[in-house]
């Protein structure tokens, strides 16, 4: 799959397209920087915002987005259901909530965030199923256009497939280099449903990996640039993030190289340079 440009598009199970790179937002505060530093994003030529509720940060990326000059039908947004909310009323409420602080009346993307929650340990399944179908609800009125989920494995997502009527056209989870979960991305490989790579850069302990740093020097990049392109190679969608705005910029210039074979395997074998991935079956939230 060769992309040229920021929007540039893959296109999910459904036949929604959703921009090939998307500019993430955890840790973004919720006040003038984030909203900088969405219309920032916003005039580099990204089209692709990721939030969640829980990051704090909905009406920032809202007042970012507004304050662009860039059509709302233009930007591919998604937001996400916190692990305090399941069930089905409580579900339709939340996605309320967030198009209410984002300031749209729909959303481009709604992904359960976490597949087991502290709170829901005992139950998981049956609520994820409960809230799950709150989505498939407002995904047939159009309010959601596409619907997904987050950090989910292979046994959350057949738990889910049991009494589910849309197949999750997403899944987002942790890929960066020396973290390829295996698995999951077989999983969902065979399945259509495309793979959101979020910290494309891990931990930010890549950026003193001498391998990393070596490659990057080679081909006349950043260590940040060599991450967000090894995961379009891998044909993984990345979600870089940063306030800092010629780091934004920098992060979007990916279109004019390509990482080669052998590079992308070492790459992928950097094992621990980017720090442990959660567990989703004891995180503690």
């Amino acid at each position: 799959m060769q992309f040229k440009k920021l929007t540039d598009s893959f296109t999910l199970s459904n036949g929604v397209t959703i921009p090939c790179v998307g500019f993430g937002t955890w840790q973004t505060p919720d006040d003038q920087s984030g909203i900088d530093a969405v219309k920032a994003a916003l005039a580099c030529g990204y089209r692709h915002i990721d939030t969640a509720a829980i990051y704090g940060n909905e009406e920032s990326v809202g007042a970012g987005m507004r304050g662009s000059g860039v059509r709302r039908e233009d930007v591919f947004l998604t937001t996400k259901l916190w692990n305090a909310v399941r069930g089905y009323d409580e579900t339709l409420a939340a996605v309320g909530e967030s198009l209410e602080k984002l300031g749209t009346d729909y959303l481009d993307l709604y992904l359960i965030h976490w597949p087991n929650p502290a709170m829901y340990r005992a139950q998981w399944a049956q609520k994820n199923a409960e809230s799950w179908r709150a989505m498939e609800k407002l995904y047939r009125e159009g309010v959601l256009r596409a619907i997904g989920v987050s950090n989910f494995k292979p046994h959350h997502l057949d738990a889910l497939l049991q009494s589910a009527e849309a197949l999750p056209q997403v899944n987002q989870i942790r890929l960066c280099p020396g973290e390829t979960q295996a698995e999951t991305v077989a999983y969902c490989a065979r399945r259509n449903i495309l793979l959101q790579a979020y910290s494309p850069m891990g931990t930010g302990k890549i950026f003193g990996d001498p391998t990393m740093r070596e490659m990057a020097a080679r081909y006349g990049r950043s260590v940040a640039q060599l991450c967000v392109r090894y995961s379009l190679q891998r044909g993984w969608l990345p979600l870089p993030k940063s306030v800092t705005l010629a780091r934004i910029a920098e992060n979007a210039r990916v279109f004019d190289f390509a990482i080669d074979a052998r590079d992308i395997e070492t790459i992928a074998g950097l094992r621990g340079s980017c720090g442990a991935t959660n567990d989703p079956d004891t995180v503690g939230w």
